[in-house]
């Protein structure tokens, strides 16, 4: 059983940068791939970001790229989303997630993954 715990969210100004973090434990292999989330009121959960791979293949959608950047740090089985320029658009709850096994399922897709954390709230005022 994966347990996964986000921290690093907060409060910031548009055009500002936030550094989320999701510690990861529980497990002897490493997921395959890692992804982070959001959701805001109303809205459907999306996905923001993604690694996977003994390459650490990254994905982003549009609405990110360039802004966004995860990252992983397997020493201490961890993952990062370092996010700049920061919108208001970008404002709610984002989740860490993990998947363990092969899926056909799209990085993007919430059901790619199979073990969540509780999230951390990240609000951008304009």
């Amino acid at each position: 059983q994966i347990q996964l715990e986000e921290s690093g969210g907060g409060s910031v100004q548009a055009g500002g940068s936030l550094r989320l973090s999701c510690a990861a434990s529980g497990y002897t292999d490493r997921p395959w791939i890692m992804g982070w989330f959001r959701q805001a009121p109303g809205k459907e959960r999306e996905g923001v970001a993604s690694i996977y791979g003994a390459n650490g293949n990254t994905a982003y959608p549009d609405s990110v790229k360039g802004r966004f950047t995860i990252s992983r740090e397997n020493a201490n089985n961890s993952v990062y989303l370092q996010m700049n320029s920061l919108k208001p658009e970008d404002s709610g709850m984002y989740y860490c997630a993990a998947g363990t096994s092969s899926s056909a399922f799209s990085a993007s897709s919430p059901r790619r993954y199979n073990y969540w954390g509780q999230g951390t709230q990240v609000t951008v005022s304009s």
